[in-house]
Parts: C-alpha cells; sequence; structure tokens
C-alpha cells in the first residue's frame, strides 16, 4: 500500500468563507500516483471546516445564516470562551460543519456524487490555517 501526504494552506480575507477545494483534492490525488484507495482532507485549526456539499451560492448563504442564527459572532461577551480572543462561535461553527471527510477514490478519480464538492470552511479567518490531504491506497 501506498501512502501520500500534503499540506494545504489558506488564508481568507473575510472572517467566514467557504472555498471550492474540490480541484486541489485533484491534483493532490494525481500526484499521489493512487489509483485505487481513500483521499482523507482534515482541517488543523479548530475553527476552520472540510465538508463535502452543492457549490451553490444560495446554499452557502443559507449556511452562513443558519450557522449565525446557531452561533451568532456578536455580541462577544455572550461566551465564557471570549476573553483573550473574540472567536467562540466560530469553535461552535467548526464543530457542527464537521472537521473532515473521508472520499474513495476509483480509477484514479475521487467518487464523488453527482453534486458533490470539497469545502474548506472557514470562521475565523484573515490568517493562515493549514488543511491535510492523506491519500492511500495501491
Amino acid at each position: 500500500m501506498k501512502s501520500f501526504r500534503k499540506e494545504l494552506w489558506f488564508c481568507t480575507d473575510k472572517r467566514r468563507e467557504f472555498i471550492n477545494i474540490t480541484p486541489e483534492m485533484e491534483r493532490c490525488l494525481v500526484e499521489s500516483g493512487i489509483k485505487e484507495g481513500l483521499l482523507l482532507c482534515n482541517a488543523m485549526h479548530i475553527t476552520a471546516s472540510i465538508f463535502i456539499n452543492d457549490d451553490e451560492s444560495g446554499l452557502h448563504h443559507d449556511f452562513e445564516v443558519f450557522l449565525e442564527r446557531i452561533a451568532p459572532e456578536k455580541p462577544y461577551d455572550q461566551y465564557k470562551h471570549n476573553g483573550y480572543e473574540d472567536n467562540a462561535d466560530a469553535h461552535i461553527k467548526r464543530t457542527i460543519m464537521g472537521r473532515e471527510v473521508v472520499v474513495a477514490i476509483t480509477n484514479g478519480r475521487l467518487d464523488l456524487g453527482p453534486w458533490e464538492q470539497v469545502f474548506y470552511g472557514e470562521f475565523d479567518g484573515k490568517r493562515r490555517k493549514r488543511v491535510l490531504v492523506k491519500v492511500i491506497g495501491e
């Protein structure tokens, strides 16, 4: 069995943002040379997320509205975590959206459904954050 590891780095201009990283995942898969196996992609920061869904702007807006209703950014003093930083909401949003995804690899391609795309979700942006891609298989 072969193994491939790569780190990707993201720095968003906004506090919250969704970025389609499917092309980066496909490049990692090609680099790995693996044709059958699994690709793991996970956010290495506790205020960022990796998830799979549709790349549709209305849906992304709905995610933003939903997450802000569940864990509003402000007022900052509503959270006991906020003291040194003001990002308690980002921790909660990350927990809801998830830490990682695993995608099957079949015939050298990501085995995604017809509308599925891989996204990096940022909830406390404007600084560099790392994403790990690990591919294992043959």
